[in-house]
């Protein structure tokens, strides 16, 4: 069986001219005993949601 991570990977790699980078992951995930989970975009990730041409956005 075939896990969504590896789902996730072979997705984001079938493109023409994608790369083993285009499925690296961009975000953190957790969940605290209370039931709230926090998405967290990681320092690392390449691709960033926002504004890139204005700090701080």
């Amino acid at each position: 069986m075939t896990s969504s991570a590896d789902k996730r990977e072979d997705q984001l790699t079938a493109a023409p001219k994608s790369t083993e980078a285009d499925a690296a992951p961009r975000i953190d995930v957790t969940e605290t005993s209370n039931g709230v989970t926090r998405i967290d975009v990681r320092d690392d990730a390449e691709v960033r949601p926002g504004k890139p041409d204005v700090p701080g956005a």
